[in-house]
């Protein structure tokens, strides 16, 4: 009877673990909004991968976390962690700055769908009608958002949209390269690289840009502040590492195909955010927006081949 108990317990915690992963996701966009309210978009992400990065090593001298580059090809490493964490980042960071959390989540959740995209391109896959009517519905979506919030005017708004189109591009390259490196690295490698990479490159372009305007930037005490502290802790423990484990504990329970349904909830979690908490506005065209965007990424992943399916496999946030 214990044993047939604590087998249940077992099958139940990869589903716990995906809902975990959808609500950390779908949260980092306020948190990035409310982290934005005090730091700048390059100190928020020079502090935010410093402590990233300084936590997860901690994790590897520990023995929690088991990396090992010996004999394997890391440099490739460095061309993969130029789309994420740096391009990726900067776009959504930006991004997040200038939108709402709702339509940066609606924006995020075209990742999927731009992998299997370039799949098509870089690793000879090829999408099933299902699939183009899917990807087609998703894009169809975004243009609509863009139409019917102000056309495409160049303004701060729009140019909001562009960033978070530029992390979505970024975000799916980097899927791509993940893919084919896998079979050289595990995924805490992997990411073990992107951090320390962000932390180095944005700590650095940070202390490059408050020499250039002879300032030192907000002062640390903010980051001792509840105000300050809660964002950067969440975005740099909780979405660039918690989420990760759990996400990897997730596939190695669960088949891909299933896994990844779990990723569609990110953007509903993201926008019910927005609303619910950020108390921002939402327009019927964004709910119909967002309804064909989350729609094309159910329907691109609902009907992909379970070796498609693994080529979207890996999370950005």
């Amino acid at each position: 009877m214990i044993l047939s108990k604590n087998k249940t317990q077992t099958k139940y915690l990869p589903y716990l673990a995906g809902i975990g992963i959808a609500i950390i996701f779908g949260l980092s966009f306020m948190f990035t909004k409310d982290a934005l309210s005090i730091y700048k978009p390059l100190e928020l992400l020079s502090y935010r991968f410093a402590l990233a990065a300084g936590v997860l090593s901690l994790l590897v001298i520990l023995g929690i976390a088991k990396v090992d580059f010996k004999g394997k090809p890391w440099k490739y490493l460095l061309v993969l962690s130029i789309f994420q964490p740096i391009l990726y980042f900067i776009g959504e960071t930006l991004g997040v700055r200038l939108t709402s959390s709702s339509e940066a989540g609606m924006m995020i959740a075209l990742i999927p769908v731009v992998v299997t995209v370039l799949a098509v391109i870089f690793l000879g896959e090829r999408p099933n009608l299902k699939q183009y009517i899917s990807i087609i519905a998703s894009v169809a979506g975004v243009i609509f958002i863009l139409v019917m919030s102000g056309g495409f005017k160049i303004g701060g708004h729009f140019l909001g949209l562009l960033f978070l189109l530029g992390a979505v591009v970024s975000g799916g390259a980097y899927n791509i390269l993940s893919k084919k490196y896998s079979k050289h690295f595990t995924p805490v490698e992997i990411t073990f690289v992107m951090m320390w990479v962000g932390a180095l490159a944005f700590n650095s372009a940070y202390f490059i840009q408050n020499l250039a305007s002879h300032s030192r930037g907000k002062s640390f005490e903010t980051l001792f502040t509840l105000a300050g502290a809660i964002p950067l802790i969440y975005l740099g423990v909780l979405s660039s590492i918690g989420a990760f484990f759990m996400f990897n504990y997730m596939l190695s329970k669960l088949p891909a195909s299933n896994a990844a349904v779990f990723t569609n909830l990110v953007t509903v979690i993201a926008i019910l955010a927005g609303i619910i908490v950020k108390h921002e506005s939402f327009y019927w065209y964004q709910m119909v927006g967002g309804l064909m965007i989350v729609g094309g990424v159910w329907g691109t992943n609902q009907f992909a081949d379970k070796i498609k399916q693994d080529s979207s496999d890996i999370p950005v946030a």
